[in-house]
């Protein structure tokens, strides 16, 4: 079988999934199609919205669709590290210590608004991130291989908060900014209520396991092959260097952003049965994976700009390879 027909079979389970994603949250087909690249490519995402636009319905919809499990953690100001990571009790029988795990250890964990935790938890949510591992009393321990954080803050309430500084940013691999649904999707979800769908209630979603955790390690197995002509690493380079040259912002995107691309770009080829990346596979994703690792200047915030219009700005002014 050539790698192009594995490339097609890939594909088609992928997209298999957000088919079934898009029958439980309704409207929100650009998001859901980001948070399946960024599970697909290994890495983590950040998920900006408003309270009430379906973050953590995607996200358990997500791990039903895939028979992940699921973890989430409300994040506050009095959250401890050992509340992440988990902590080791003595066991007063065995007179030893035993390892408690804690919810870090899942496939899929939700930080709910996670600017909400002190500086202490939110290092030990980077290691996790970074590191997949652990570390408790100097002891080291491995997260599950198909480890994904998607994390969650509000973008309108800030009192309380403590705002991720640019290093854990630059973590994420992509940015995904949820919105409100448009009114006839809106209706669709009252409809569905009507017929008994609940978000509290998983069982209420009418999806079965379409994929498993192995299958995930597969897929990407798959992503990893894709091949990136050099033309195209060229374009993504280019992409990333033009944030540090636009006076516009005062901090451009790192290295590590040409990196997030280049994996963002071949997970989205894999969605499209292709095991080769085209420039629109980077363009797709060139804002979601830079919106949040550069910082528009104050005479930029003044005149209304947004870091996507001012990227969205840049990529008509870099040609693409041919």
């Amino acid at each position: 079988m050539t790698t192009q027909i594995l490339d097609a079979e890939a594909g088609r389970r992928a997209n298999e999934v957000l088919d079934r994603l898009s029958t439980v949250v309704i409207g929100q087909d650009e998001a859901l199609r980001q948070m399946l690249v960024a599970l697909l490519a290994g890495g983590h995402a950040l998920l900006e919205g408003v309270p009430g636009t379906a973050k953590t319905l995607a996200i358990r919809a997500l791990a039903a669709a895939i028979d992940l499990r699921f973890g989430r953690v409300q994040f506050t100001p009095d959250l401890m590290p050992t509340d992440l990571t988990g902590v080791n009790v003595l066991d007063e029988l065995r007179r030893e210590f035993v390892f408690h795990p804690g919810p870090v250890f899942t496939d899929l964990l939700l930080a709910d608004e996670v600017n909400r935790a002190p500086a202490k938890t939110q290092a030990a949510l980077l290691e996790a991130m970074q590191e997949r591992q652990v570390t408790v009393d100097g002891v080291t321990r491995p997260l599950p291989p198909a480890f994904t954080v998607f994390a969650s803050q509000n973008p309108v309430e800030y009192e309380g908060t403590y705002p991720l500084p640019e290093a854990q940013l630059d973590r994420f691999l992509l940015k995904i900014v949820i919105d409100y649904p448009p009114a006839e999707a809106e209706r669709t979800i009252l409809d569905r209520y009507a017929e008994g769908f609940r978000a509290d209630r998983p069982e209420s979603y009418g999806i079965e396991p379409i994929l498993r955790g192995d299958d995930i390690l597969a897929l990407r197995a798959a992503v990893a092959a894709v091949h990136v002509e050099p033309s195209v690493r060229d374009y993504i380079v280019r992409i990333v260097r033009a944030t540090r040259e636009d006076p516009a912002f005062t901090l451009g995107a790192s290295p590590r952003a040409s990196v997030a691309l280049f994996l963002a770009a071949r997970a989205e080829a894999i969605l499209a049965g292709r095991d080769f990346v085209t420039p629109d596979d980077v363009k797709a994703f060139a804002i979601p994976v830079l919106r949040h690792r550069v910082l528009l200047t104050p005479e930029a915030e003044v005149e209304g700009l947004s870091a996507d219009e001012r990227i969205a700005a840049l990529l008509d002014g870099v040609a693409a390879p041919r």
